[in-house]
């Protein structure tokens, strides 16, 4: 299976499906950012901390997989020079539909996250990058891609699934039993059944990949990174996958200078 390819496919038909992360923000979302009254959220809940965005008037920020028509306007309504760059060419339309309703000017590009070379070194001072890793088999390249177009002193803003939500049998979680099944790594393509796999094809859901916590995280420092900023969040109190944050946070998002890159 192309998972480029696959998944691509997926979320375009989630932006059909209106999968609460492909509905566009609102003009009175986009008109009260302009006035300096904005959030946005690396993970399902919880906003990010203002001060992890330094001066956004003029800075380059890359939206990083986070086409939506979400997070993207409201920083470039804030006052950033926004490019956002996704795999899903319909996630991407809902940026240019809230870019053409609000007049705003966002730049999309259609692409793999762990290949940014249509960016020239030193590009961006900012990258927004929410909790969309998991929908790649292998992150390292996209920590080493992210270091090498940011500026020096640039900083990278990430999202990603605690590797714990991975290792339980999906289906009896959301019954809200927590029934060990999975090692991490986590893979969709080798780690389920066959019958369940063609069932995630049958309904068009994206492949999904739980990474460990050394490519999360010391894969952003081995890459040229320092982690300066950390919190965790839960999912939605609606999710199927509710039950677990009754035990612990399945989300989790760090700030990252770029120092060096290899």
């Amino acid at each position: 299976m192309d998972i480029r390819d696959y998944n691509r496919t997926a979320w375009n038909s989630e932006v059909a499906k209106k999968n609460e992360w492909t509905v566009p923000v609102t003009s009175e979302a986009i008109a009260r950012a302009r006035e300096g009254d904005w959030s946005v959220v690396l993970t399902p809940e919880a906003p990010v901390p203002r001060d992890w965005f330094g001066d956004l008037a003029g800075a380059k920020v890359l939206g990083l997989a986070s086409g939506g028509g979400q997070q993207g306007p409201i920083l470039a309504a804030a006052g950033a020079d926004v490019t956002v760059f996704d795999n899903s060419p319909a996630q991407l339309g809902q940026d240019q539909l809230v870019a053409e309703r609000d007049g705003l000017s966002i730049e999309t590009v259609e692409g793999d996250m762990r290949d940014l070379s249509r960016f020239a070194d030193n590009s961006f001072d900012l990258i927004f990058h929410p909790c969309s890793n998991g929908f790649v088999p292998d992150i390292r390249p996209v920590w080493k891609e992210a270091c090498r177009v940011l500026k020096p002193g640039g900083h990278l803003l990430s999202g990603f699934v605690n590797p714990i939500f991975y290792v339980f049998d999906w289906d009896e979680m959301q019954k809200g039993n927590l029934q060990v099944r999975h090692k991490i790594p986590y893979s969709d393509l080798t780690d389920i059944t066959e019958a369940e796999r063609q069932a995630l094809i049958d309904d068009g859901e994206p492949m999904c990949f739980g990474h460990t916590l050394a490519d999360q995280i010391a894969g952003q420092t081995e890459a040229g990174l320092a982690v300066v900023g950390f919190f965790e969040d839960k999912w939605l109190s609606d999710a199927d996958h509710a039950s677990i944050s009754e035990y612990i946070p399945c989300f989790a998002a760090t700030r990252s200078r770029k120092l060096v890159c290899e």
